[in-house]
């Protein structure tokens, strides 16, 4: 059923889907692990275990094709908001308890999942519902509504309980907050059942040797297209360095200063990251937008997106050497960071799409690619803990730097296809 017979705008459930959609991502990858490093977690395990669980965003391709054989998309995008409200509640009941680590991690494994399938039925029922003039109009709203969550989330949230650890202490804050995600995980699925229209398209998958049959050619297709392999190299290489950098980055600033931190308190790091950080990001992401729309997706355009998002994390080493006490100072260094972030991200992004995705099945290869990427981040995310204890902050920072090197070289030597309207491989 579509929008237009039912008269309703669709502005009234895409931002709210894509805003659930940012808000358990979110308190994963940033949030979750201020909440353990201020309940005594090592930076070692904080990066391990935060990373590991990442892994269902780098796998939800594989079970996507079976998605299509039960209920639909709508029921899915439900059934997973309404689930990762109440693992909230339950993540919050954990950390009162004595190996509360262990508790958390495995019910934030179950959020991992439930929002890797989220994402996938949230997109199927924008691609089913939509026409294709409607995705492009809406398609704005989608990032700033992601973007919302990320400020939310990573914001007004950490900010919050920076404040409650004051007044409460550390458990009694983050269960507080952990709360509040799921109550608004479970109030978006309410308000969901209602105004979320139901993607009527006939599936092509019936039964589930169908499924499995979809996936392998899905699968094999993938893995015949053209530079393929050196597409792989590129897209794990790209975010090498970010993937060491951002899961440290909040570690650091919280950090005491005897240990090589900033010692910046909870709130202060959700200002800076959550507050300017975040609209930093959705500026860069805009300016790279327009750049690389007036030029192009060619070698010279990649560098330069490359060398924007790539040479920022020249403020974490910075910060590190200097070790300054204003928060001015530290905000600013994280809106550099995360313009560039934004306006560099633009050409991984566009890389996807325009050399990966096209053919036969552009939604599920274009779902394979940012699985590939997920991983690319997931792994050096997973070292960057044991890295930084190793090296320090200081050290490491450089080494960041460093690794943004195999980034340059992949730009530089990837071959790029010429971009067909309507390429079928």
């Amino acid at each position: 059923m579509s929008d237009t017979k039912t008269k309703r705008s669709p502005m009234t459930w895409v931002t709210t889907a894509y805003f659930a959609q940012g808000l358990p991502f979110v308190a994963i990858a940033a949030a979750s692990a201020l909440m353990f490093k201020n309940m005594g977690i090592s930076d070692t395990q904080i990066a391990f275990w935060t990373s590991l669980i990442m892994l269902p965003w780098t796998l939800k391709p594989l079970w996507g094709p079976f998605m299509e054989i039960y209920k639909t998309k709508k029921f899915f995008v439900i059934l997973t908001q309404l689930t990762i409200g109440v693992m909230f509640g339950l993540v919050a009941f954990s950390l009162s308890l004595p190996d509360f680590f262990v508790y958390s991690i495995a019910l934030l494994a179950i959020i991992a999942f439930g929002g890797a399938t989220h994402d996938m039925a949230v997109d199927g029922v924008y691609l089913n519902v939509l026409s294709p003039k409607q995705q492009a109009m809406y398609i704005g709203w989608q990032g700033a509504a992601y973007n919302l969550a990320k400020v939310l989330s990573g914001g007004a949230l950490v900010y919050l309980a920076g404040q409650l650890e004051e007044k409460l202490g550390v458990v009694s804050a983050w269960t507080i907050v952990m709360c509040i995600y799921g109550a608004i995980m479970i109030l978006v699925g309410l308000y969901h059942i209602k105004m979320l229209p139901s993607d009527a398209a006939k599936t092509e998958v019936a039964t589930l040797d169908e499924g499995f049959a979809r996936l392998k050619d899905v699968i094999a297709t993938f893995f015949q297209k053209k530079y393929i392999w050196l597409g792989i190299v590129f897209i794990i290489l790209y975010r090498f360095a970010e993937g060491q950098a951002i899961k440290i980055a909040p570690l650091f600033f919280k950090a005491d200063k005897a240990d090589g931190g900033l010692g910046l308190s909870t709130s202060d790091i959700g200002l800076a990251y959550g507050v300017f950080g975040a609209a930093a990001y959705v500026a860069g992401s805009l300016a790279g937008g327009y750049f690389v729309s007036s030029r192009g997706l060619n070698t010279r355009t990649l560098l330069t997106l490359c060398a924007f998002f790539n040479l920022p994390f020249a403020m974490f080493a910075l910060l590190a050497y200097f070790v300054p006490s204003s928060l001015v100072i530290i905000t600013g260094a994280v809106v550099i960071e995360y313009f560039g972030y934004g306006f560099g991200f633009v050409g991984l992004t566009l890389f996807m799409m325009q050399q990966i995705a096209p053919g036969n099945y552009k939604m599920a290869h274009y779902a394979f690619a940012t699985g590939i990427m997920n991983l690319g981040v997931m792994i050096p995310s997973m070292l960057s803990g044991y890295l930084s204890d190793l090296m320090g902050y200081k050290m490491f920072f450089i080494w960041v730097l460093i690794a943004t090197i195999p980034a340059f070289l992949v730009c530089w030597f990837i071959p790029l296809k010429p971009v067909v309207a309507d390429e079928n491989e």
